[in-house]
């Protein structure tokens, strides 16, 4: 099976953090690809704080090496972190976790799932095997069933644990774990009422349904419906990304353009980011124009802020979930093991911007 980006992204920082620092060209004849694709590769990951790049080389971030290295003041933890990507939501969960183990004099190393929830045990051993002392683990977890098909082995870790925007089933052994997440609910919430008060009836959701973001946003919306005491207006439009069933995308796309011409909705609520930007794309061309003929708001606000029309979006608070995750891992491996775990909630904030345009009457 080929390699993904995510996959090399995953080897490529676990030799740098090997060695202190590597030339790219190593790298490439190590990794087996050409130079080119490192140095597109280190980019990437220097753009996100996990690398630094100099002249020719790269090597491990200095405020983490330096904090953790040998005379450092810090505390010479080794934390370990499994991430389901390394890129669009993730990165800045990344980040904050990066950053916190950095003040922590802590040293975080990171493998990535690439959303294929049968290795992350795999590679959550290689963790441990790397001499990771506590973890920070966000299953790639797709679809309903994937927590119990592929989470059992969590619970039973040697090593203090952290699940990262995850809720398993209440009641369950890995409910018993720490945690840190963002309420997708209150962010769904927020943007619903928003779009009340600007005087919209109930607004559509247009979700995907392979993350548990999109399932909590999905759940998120029918909370949120109950405590305005609204109806939705039509069943939930599924959404897929563009790229992967085009067909089915412009399905959805119409079903969207439908309940705009025939008046059963002037507001819509869509997950994710680069779906909402594509759908407005797509309506446009249809005769749909937003915010003239629906207000949008956009769920993730990774790119919303860079459509034609800068979409209105609830940000999940990604970074400081990164960031507090990693706080209270610190904490844990210096505490009494009869310490309550803790289960830590964080807020999404609605960003306002032109999508949703005047108050509507």
């Amino acid at each position: 099976m080929r390699e993904s980006a995510a996959e090399r992204h995953d080897r490529l920082l676990g030799l740098v953090q090997e060695r202190g620092s590597a030339r790219v060209s190593d790298l490439a004849s190590q990794l087996g690809v050409s130079p080119v694709t490192v140095r597109r590769d280190v980019e990437e990951l220097a753009g996100r704080g996990l690398l630094d790049r100099v002249h020719g080389s790269v090597s491990w971030p200095q405020d983490a090496a330096g904090a953790a290295g040998p005379g450092g003041t810090g505390t010479g933890l080794v934390l370990g972190m499994l991430a389901p990507s390394s890129t669009y939501y993730f990165a800045e969960v990344i980040r904050g976790a990066h950053e916190a183990a950095a003040r922590a004099g802590a040293r975080l190393i990171l493998r990535i799932s690439d959303y294929r929830p049968q290795e992350d045990h795999a590679r959550t051993e290689g963790l441990l095997s790397a001499g990771a002392e506590g973890l920070l683990v966000a299953p790639g977890w797709q679809h309903p069933g994937d927590p119990a098909a592929f989470g059992g082995w969590i619970a039973s870790l040697p090593v203090p644990t952290v699940l990262l925007e995850r809720r398993p089933t209440a009641g369950s052994p890995l409910d018993g774990l720490d945690r840190v997440c963002s309420d997708h609910a209150h962010g769904v919430l927020l943007a619903v009422r928003h779009l009340v008060d600007l005087g919209h009836g109930a607004p559509l959701l247009m979700a995907r349904a392979d993350s548990p973001t999109a399932v909590a946003v999905r759940s998120g919306y029918e909370e949120a419906l109950a405590v305005l005491r609204l109806r939705a207006p039509q069943d939930v439009i599924d959404s897929v990304p563009a790229e992967l069933a085009p067909d089915a995308f412009e399905q959805a796309v119409q079903a969207l353009r439908e309940a705009v011409r025939s008046g059963v909705a002037t507001a819509a609520l869509i997950h994710n980011d680069v779906d909402a930007i594509q759908v407005v794309q797509r309506l446009a061309e249809l005769g749909v124009r937003v915010p003239d003929d629906l207000a949008l708001i956009a769920y993730d606000d990774e790119v919303a802020a860079l459509a034609d029309t800068p979409l209105t979006a609830v940000a999940p608070p990604k970074r400081e979930v990164g960031r507090h995750a990693t706080e209270l891992l610190v904490e844990r491996l210096g505490q009494d093991t009869d310490t309550p775990r803790r289960h830590l909630t964080l807020l999404p904030q609605l960003r306002v911007r032109d999508s949703c345009g005047a108050p509507f009457s």
